[in-house]
């Protein structure tokens, strides 16, 4: 009876893996989040966005076409949240979530909050619902960033958003 029972303990053990579970591949752009906080650690900012990988492709240009809205990521549109009111670039806007839209140009970024939230990509992208539009220039990075990224500094009444990918970046002020 001992030898029965170890006999179909074995057959458990060898058996189980096989019904082990499928865990699918990471997504190609996984999401991601940062968090501004204020200089008494209160929320000033939070984004929710996807990261987009490089993997050797033109990016500025080609991938992401000049001139042309683009979603600022991969998948569901970038979001931005502001806890209080705060002056974006020098523009004044209202406590909220946003969707942040770009405009990608060879000097300079058209940076665009707009009050359509939760859409996928930018396919309904509706101009109507903008809350701001504001220009930033471009600047060239040290190295090349491959995964697009997206990040805050501190400043003393403050943080710059910054969001770079491939040898590009760009700064926001946003100040409270």
């Amino acid at each position: 009876m001992k030898y029965i029972l170890s006999l179909f303990i074995l057959g458990l053990i060898f058996i189980n893996p096989t019904q082990a579970q499928d865990f699918s591949d990471l997504d190609k752009s996984p999401m991601d989040a940062v968090i501004a906080r204020n200089n008494d650690n209160s929320s000033l900012a939070r984004v929710i966005y996807s990261r987009p990988q490089k993997k050797g492709r033109e990016i500025f240009g080609e991938l992401v076409p000049y001139g042309k809205i683009w979603r600022t990521g991969a998948n569901e549109a970038t979001e931005i949240t502001f806890y209080d009111d705060v002056e974006f670039n020098g523009k004044k806007v209202g406590a909220g979530t946003y969707t942040l839209f770009t405009i990608p140009k060879e000097n300079n970024w058209t940076v665009i909050l707009n009050e359509d939230v939760n859409v996928w990509g930018a396919y309904k992208y509706d101009q109507s619902k903008d809350v701001i539009r504001t220009e930033v220039k471009t600047n060239e990075t040290a190295a090349t960033v491959e995964n697009f990224s997206i990040t805050f500094r501190p400043t003393d009444n403050g943080a710059n958003l910054l969001m770079g990918w491939d040898n590009i970046y760009i700064e926001i002020p946003i100040k409270n």
